[in-house]
C-alpha cells in the first residue's frame, strides 16, 4: 500500500529497535531498519521490515542508506534514532579513545541520520522525530558517565530541536527508558580496571548490580509501546518515560535535592 506511513529505525536489528521495528510493522507502517551489516530482506521473524545497511559513525554509509531509503520511499512520516551503546570505567581511568568512539556513536551518529531527515520533514511541513535516551541522562550511572553524558546530550538536543521546529509541522520526542532486559550488557565496552585502580572494588560492586538488574527489568515491548504512542498519537508528547523507576527517578529529581539524588544513586548501586 503506496499511502502507509514510513518509519525509519536506527540500530533495529537487536533488542529495543528489533522491539520497535516489529511493532510498527505490525500496526501496518512501512518500517525501513537499519544495521551496520547487510541483512536478507523480510522473512520470518524480520517479516515487514525493509533492511537499510548503515553505520552511523560512518558518512559515507549513512548517505547511502538515506539514498537507499529515499529511492524506494519519497518521504518519512517518522524517524527513530536509536542506535548506541555504552562503554564502562571511571572518569579518570577512561581513555579519551574510548569516550570519543562512545560520543561518535551516541552522540553524533544520531546527527548524522538527524539532520538530512530533519530538512526533508521541514521542507514536506510535516514528521515526527524521536530519540533514544535513557534515564542516565538524569541520573547519571557510576562508572558509566560517558554513556550517561550523551544521554543527557540527547535530552538537551531534543528540547533545543523542538523549539527550532516549532514553526514546520514537525515533532519531537525523547524516548527515556530506564533498565529494560536486552542484550546491551553483551555488548557493552566493560573495560578492564587496572590492578592499582583505587575504583577496582566499588567498580565491580556496581558492575554486579547492573549485571544482576538487567534480567531483572520490563521487556522491550514496554519501550515499543512508547514509541508507538509517540509516532500514532494526534498530539505526541515531549517526553516518554518508560517504566516505573523512569517516573520515580523524575519524580525525584523534582522533589529532592542534587545531594540526595547523588546518595540514592550510590546506595542503589552499593558504593
Amino acid at each position: 500500500m503506496a499511502d502507509r506511513p514510513s518509519v525509519l529505525i536506527t540500530g533495529a536489528s537487536s533488542g529495543l529497535g528489533a522491539a520497535m521495528a516489529s511493532r510498527m510493522a505490525t500496526l501496518g507502517w512501512r518500517v525501513f531498519g537499519t544495521s551496520r551489516k547487510p541483512r536478507p530482506q523480510p522473512g520470518g521473524d524480520d517479516a515487514g521490515i525493509e533492511w537499510i545497511a548503515m553505520d552511523v559513525c560512518d558518512d559515507a554509509s549513512v548517505e547511502a542508506g538515506l539514498t537507499a531509503v529515499f529511492a524506494r520511499c519519497a518521504r518519512l512520516d517518522g524517524l527513530v534514532c536509536n542506535a548506541g551503546f555504552g562503554i564502562y570505567g571511571s572518569v579518570e581511568e577512561t581513555s579519551l579513545e574510548r569516550a570519543r568512539a562512545q560520543f561518535e556513536t551516541n552522540v553524533f551518529g544520531v546527527l548524522r541520520v538527524a539532520r538530512p531527515v530533519i530538512a526533508r520533514m521541514r521542507a514536506a511541513g510535516a514528521g515526527r522525530l524521536l530519540f533514544v535516551g535513557s534515564l542516565s541522562g538524569r541520573a547519571p550511572i557510576p562508572f558509566q558517565a560517558h554513556y550517561s553524558a550523551t544521554k543527557a546530550a540527547i535530552e538537551a538536543l531534543v528540547f533545543s530541536l523542538a523549539n527550532e521546529v516549532h514553526p514546520f509541522g514537525l515533532s519531537v520526542s525523547l524516548i527515556e527508558p530506564g533498565d529494560i532486559d536486552t542484550a546491551f550488557n553483551d555488548v557493552m565496552d566493560w573495560g578492564e580496571a587496572e590492578p592499582d585502580s583505587a575504583y577496582r572494588e566499588r567498580q565491580a560492586r556496581c558492575e554486579q548490580t547492573i549485571r544482576e538488574s538487567l534480567p531483572k527489568a520490563p521487556k522491550p515491548a514496554i519501550v515499543a509501546d512508547a514509541v508507538a504512542q509517540a509516532l500514532t498519537s494526534r498530539r505526541p508528547k515531549l517526553r516518554y518515560a518508560v517504566g516505573n523507576e523512569a517516573r520515580l527517578v523524575g519524580l525525584g529529581k523534582r522533589l529532592l535535592s542534587d545531594r540526595m539524588n547523588l546518595k540514592l544513586i550510590r546506595d542503589h548501586f552499593g558504593i
